[in-house]
């Protein structure tokens, strides 16, 4: 080489693709979110709700409104969970970390504890809750008394026409869902989850999970609501929130997902 010269070193980049990280963040909290979805519905009040209502009622009504409520709580959730980005995310990464380790821990103990047949008793509390429901619209329903279909009035017309989505079997199952689902356990992960993961994946990977929990809820009934352990989910839904805290150890708060 010559005197004074110095040859140019290769020069590496260790910037990753950003398309590449968004997809694998997407990825990461979809499968995150349709996770802890799945073992905290099933066996849930909002899974008995939609299977007891399908016996009874148009299944397609049912399942349009308990989606309905459960993909507005899920984008509802998503929003809360994203407000909180504001903060650093290096806090809002362990806070939820610990969360998720406080979550696992509470359903191994309830898991451990539940009796074989603690479905049973989650199942007769709705029926009874829908029994109750269902009177009242009887009585609501005698009280208005029924419809003069010889007159023809113009009202006939558009309820026959929306029927099955505007429906008091499509308000029910539209309200009771919301209700069952504000506060709940599956509302809280979500929250959670949008604090620390790509919102959207959240958003897609909660409603997917909604969507296969209350599809089975809803085709399979009484005798889907009847096999299923509640305690084993339990279970089951406590070693997976360990495992998303567990993993938190190897993962960077600043990894981008």
């Amino acid at each position: 080489f010559q005197k004074g010269f110095t040859p140019a070193a290769p020069v590496h980049t260790n910037k990753e693709d950003p398309a590449a990280q968004t997809n694998l963040g997407f990825i990461h909290a979809f499968v995150a979110a349709i996770s802890v979805i799945i073992v905290s519905e099933l066996g849930d009040k909002t899974f008995f709700i939609a299977a007891i209502m399908a016996m009874r009622y148009n299944r397609l009504t049912v399942l349009a409104g308990a989606m309905l409520a459960l993909g507005l709580m899920t984008c509802l959730s998503v929003l809360f969970g994203y407000a909180t980005t504001v903060i650093p995310r290096v806090y809002t990464y362990y806070v939820s970390t610990a969360l998720f380790a406080i979550f696992g821990i509470r359903m191994l103990r309830e898991g451990l504890k539940m009796s074989p047949d603690e479905g049973q008793e989650e199942l007769e509390e709705v029926q009874a809750e829908l029994k109750k429901k269902d009177e009242e619209f009887q009585r609501t329903k005698l009280l208005n008394g029924p419809g003069d279909v010889e007159t023809g009035t113009s009202t006939t017309i558009p309820q026959k026409k929306w029927l099955h989505f505007i429906s008091p079997i499509f308000v029910q199952a539209l309200t009771l869902t919301f209700l069952a689902e504000w506060g709940d356990r599956s509302q809280l992960t979500t929250i959670v989850l949008a604090a620390r993961e790509d919102p959207y994946g959240v958003a897609v990977g909660g409603t997917v999970g909604h969507c296969l929990c209350t599809g089975l809820a809803v085709i399979g009934g009484r005798m889907i609501a009847q096999k299923i352990s509640v305690r084993t989910v339990t279970i089951i839904g406590g070693v997976v929130f360990l495992a998303f805290a567990f993993s938190a150890l190897f993962i960077s708060p600043d990894s981008g997902f």
